[in-house]
């Protein structure tokens, strides 16, 4: 059975669209535009990309946005402030502060300042709660982007045994909520875990989030699987940068049912549900 390699900037537009739709519907019945805030702290190269991506699809599904740029030199206080005014504007349903922020600037206090209901990002403890108690709305954007993944090549999800590797906050705790919620048998393999291959090896759906470039090979991975590589690693190879996942794709590619590539597969749908969660916020507003 031939491989499908999941196409996740195509995914994206597809959600993009849906989107675009929903919002021109509501706007026609009266209702308010939805409104995207991003605070940019610095000009980090990548996060400047980030920002700018996000933007753009933002005004594709029809959203405001705003961009407020802060210098890399801005004390704690001053960030505070703009988190505070973004909080309180009626025009503005989600703000997202880009990670990570200079070392001088806490990210935790941050993040717990952006009210709950405005936290697109999903990382507010609220909404961390929320998400464990089957509750949330408001759901880390990339474990939401793997499931939008998942729920579109698989369908019903019920029964399959997922395995999620990594433990983190951002990605392997709430994509282990998810998945639960979806109704799959869900491990967690992680840096203690022992024979962590063996383990992957039972998955009908394998979710890698680490950060080590090309961990999972081939031995790890069940003949047929959906693999989701979340990673995303700079390498040098033969004096070229490239971009690689957690996933050694090429060694992976011929057992898997489907894969995503790295970049062009979980990245653009990470912000595509960023929009998605600014849209929600709205209608809950």
């Amino acid at each position: 059975m031939p491989v499908n390699i999941i196409d996740g900037r195509q995914l994206s537009d597809l959600l993009i669209e849906e989107m675009a739709q929903e919002v021109k519907v509501r706007m026609a019945q009266g209702h308010q535009q939805p409104g995207l805030a991003v605070v940019l702290v610095g000009e980090d190269p990548a996060s400047t990309i980030y920002v700018r991506n996000k933007i753009r699809c933002a005004e594709k599904a029809g959203l405001f946005s705003v961009v407020t740029r802060l210098d890399e030199t801005c004390t704690q206080q001053e960030l505070e402030d703009v988190v505070n005014e973004l909080n309180e504007r009626d025009d503005i349903h989600g703000i997202l502060v880009q990670l990570p922020l200079p070392e001088h600037l806490s990210e935790e206090r941050i993040i717990n300042l952006i009210k709950p209901s405005k936290d697109v990002d999903g990382f507010h403890p609220v909404n961390v709660g929320l998400l464990s108690s089957g509750q949330a709305s408001l759901i880390p954007c990339t474990p939401l982007g793997c499931l939008e993944i998942l729920k579109r090549e698989m369908g019903d999800l019920s029964g399959k045994h997922a395995v999620v590797v990594g433990r983190s906050n951002i990605v392997g705790k709430p994509m282990a909520n998810l998945l639960l919620q979806a109704h799959c048998t869900v491990s967690v393999v992680h840096s203690k875990s022992v024979d962590a291959a063996k383990l992957c090896q039972q998955a009908d759906i394998l979710v890698v989030a680490v950060g080590v470039p090309e961990l999972v090979d081939r031995h790890w991975v069940k003949p047929g699987a959906v693999v989701i590589d979340v990673g995303i690693n700079a390498t040098e190879c033969d004096g070229k940068r490239k971009l690689v996942g957690d996933v050694n794709f090429d060694d992976v590619f011929d057992k898997c049912q489907a894969i995503t590539p790295v970049p062009g597969g979980v990245g653009p749908m990470t912000i595509a549900c960023l929009i998605k969660n600014t849209l929600v916020a709205a209608k809950q507003n």
